[in-house]
């Protein structure tokens, strides 16, 4: 064990020193498409609120553990319609913590049947590392005394600008998007109390990778039945590491949604959901396929939602009916 934690270290130092991905993984990328594509917002006449949890690799010391919340609304100017939004992501990897938030504006025009969005995203990248718990064995069979000198032992922290933007286009049976994050592959000084300004003091940097998206979501209604079928499949790179990650759900009257998914090389998924009027609460649990299962007993993930209707249509709120033709 005490093994383990030492190469989770050292891959944590790798990550602050070199360059590292920074978006967080969903296996329920479906409700919360946003996160990864900014122009996926203001896709229906609601205000949408999104909350999710994920536990990933229970069992392992250090595993990630990741919070997000996003909201986005459309919103009607004169004759022009747009979409806003906001997400937040935060997650914790052994001493590593990172925040993420943004704020993502789209224009939104009609063209070929359905509805095409193109968006930004402006936010902030917040890293930080607490070298303050980290221990190294020294003299024993498998460390050289001093080993480590070049890790970290005190509290490191940063901050950079970012931005992302994406394509998202809406028709009556699916929906498809392009987006990049990082575009400005942002690096981040992390320094200690004095933010790296002191002489002598060490300065590491993190480097957030550029990385493409492309998510395709399905809403296929089996005819004379109550049935609908909901595959939904998201491909990611960084343009070192490619995967792509297939989902297929089907739902019962709108209420109940049981799903099978498979991440490239990497998990299944199994996925259960349930719509109550205007609420949404879906669970999904990983299984690893590589060797890292033999340590955990899965990943787990928790979605909640709610929604609220938006009147955006040309109705004078102050209209009356003359009394000649009541």
């Amino acid at each position: 064990m005490r093994r383990i934690v030492i190469l989770l270290i050292l891959a944590l130092h790798i990550a602050i020193v070199a360059s590292a991905q920074t978006d967080a993984q969903f296996s329920q990328f479906y409700e919360l498409p946003s996160l990864h594509n900014p122009a996926a917002i203001g896709r229906t006449d609601f205000i949408n609120i999104r909350a999710a949890g994920r536990l990933q690799w229970v069992g392992i010391d250090g595993a990630p553990k990741t919070f997000l919340a996003t909201a986005d609304m459309p919103v009607k100017i004169a004759t022009k319609r747009i979409g806003v939004g906001l997400v937040a992501q935060q997650e914790g990897i052994g001493l590593y913590n990172s925040l993420n938030i943004g704020a993502q504006v789209g224009y939104k025009f009609k063209k070929f049947g359905g509805e095409f969005t193109a968006a930004v995203q402006l936010g902030m990248l917040d890293q930080k590392f607490d070298g303050t718990e980290v221990y190294i064995p020294d003299g024993d069979d498998f460390h050289q005394g001093g080993a480590g000198s070049d890790i970290p032992t005190t509290e490191l922290h940063g901050t950079a600008f970012d931005v992302g933007a994406g394509l998202w286009y809406t028709h009556k049976y699916w929906q498809a998007g392009l987006s990049a994050t990082h575009l400005t592959a942002p690096t981040i000084k992390m320094g200690g109390e004095n933010g790296g300004d002191a002489e002598g003091e060490q300065i590491y940097e993190f480097k957030a990778a550029r990385t493409l998206y492309f998510m395709a979501l399905g809403n296929i209604p089996i005819k004379n039945t109550l049935f609908e079928l909901m595959p939904a499949l998201e491909v990611k790179s960084d343009f070192t590491f490619t995967t792509a990650e297939l989902m297929a759900r089907a739902r019962y009257n709108k209420f109940l949604s049981l799903g099978i998914g498979y991440r490239w090389d990497d998990a299944v998924i199994i996925s259960l959901a349930a719509e109550i009027k205007d609420f949404y609460l879906g669970y999904s649990y990983d299984y690893a396929t590589g060797g890292i299962h033999s340590g955990s007993s899965g990943s787990h993930e928790i979605v909640l939602g709610y929604r609220l209707k938006l009147n955006l249509g040309e109705k004078n709120k102050n209209r009356h009916r003359s009394i000649r033709v009541m």
